[in-house]
């Protein structure tokens, strides 16, 4: 049986011409040349490495085309930041936003325009595009179920985990969303020196806990990070699966408690 994700219409941008892998290089946190037939997370960071947008990065249907999903309600910023650069380059940016949609799922749907394989709530997925108005038909997964898969895999979200300003490595999308193999691009600089030094002062970890809501977390009294996501289900122990941010002081160790007295404990780092 296919589990899918709500299809979503989000903002897309397609660079094509011959120069528009080497430009996305020098934008992007991870390796355009690298794609091939998936889909792959990516952050645009500002020069100080701080996160500005987080999206996904495809091959689109020509060879010199490269497609950038992200936020539909920063579609504009979203341009105005990815062309700010272009010069002199080779390159055309077409937006694309309000015309393709997105439908994620574990197994193949007949009929897409484009396909590229993902990693997502389910684990390893496909990206189905279709224009907007050719949608399929289908059902997809519960929230509750969807949302609890999300946190459970340790996936961040944007409100949630994700903020303008952060550096991206705090939420783990260092091992998922940051080449350290390619070139220069806009905060590289300050990512590599993260890297090298290996440490930050906070980190997304994976919990558990019996608490209702998100909220502060503290260590022997003193606050020590922050619950930001609790599954809405529970698993066979009766508790639920959490995400939320240690700071860097407490990194060794593994029992926590909410402000209001709720025990959390670490399971991994996300």
């Amino acid at each position: 049986m296919t589990r899918c994700l709500p299809p979503e219409t989000p903002a897309v941008l397609a660079f094509r011409g011959p120069d528009a892998v080497r430009y996305l290089n020098g934008q992007l946190t991870q390796n355009v040349a690298d794609l091939a037939d998936r889909s792959l997370p990516a952050c645009v960071t500002d020069a100080k490495g701080r996160l500005q947008f987080f999206t996904s990065v495809f091959r689109g249907r020509v060879d010199d085309e490269v497609m950038v999903a992200g936020d539909p309600a920063r579609s504009a910023e979203l341009l105005a930041r990815l062309e700010r650069y272009l010069i002199a380059d080779e390159v055309e940016i077409e937006t694309l936003t309000g015309r393709w949609s997105r439908l994620h799922s574990d197994t193949p749907i007949e009929g897409a325009c484009l396909v590229r394989s993902t990693d997502g709530p389910f684990g390893s997925g496909i990206d189905h595009w279709f224009p907007a108005a050719e949608l399929p038909d289908v059902e997809p997964a519960p929230d509750d179920e969807i949302e609890t898969l999300r946190i459970t895999a340790g996936l961040p979200l944007w409100g949630r985990e994700l903020e303008d300003g952060m550096l991206p490595p705090e939420a783990g999308l260092d091992r998922t969303a940051i080449s350290y193999r390619k070139g220069c691009y806009i905060g590289q600089e300050v990512l590599s020196r993260i890297k090298s030094v290996g440490r930050v002062n906070r980190r997304l970890a994976r919990l558990a806990t019996d608490a209702p809501d998100p909220a502060a977390l503290v260590l022997d009294g003193k606050s020590c990070g922050a619950l930001t996501s609790i599954a809405p289900l529970p698993g066979p122990d009766g508790s639920r699966a959490a995400l939320g941010y240690i700071k860097k002081p407490a990194y060794d160790h593994r029992e926590f408690e909410t402000e209001t007295g709720h025990p959390v404990q670490f399971v991994d780092w996300a």
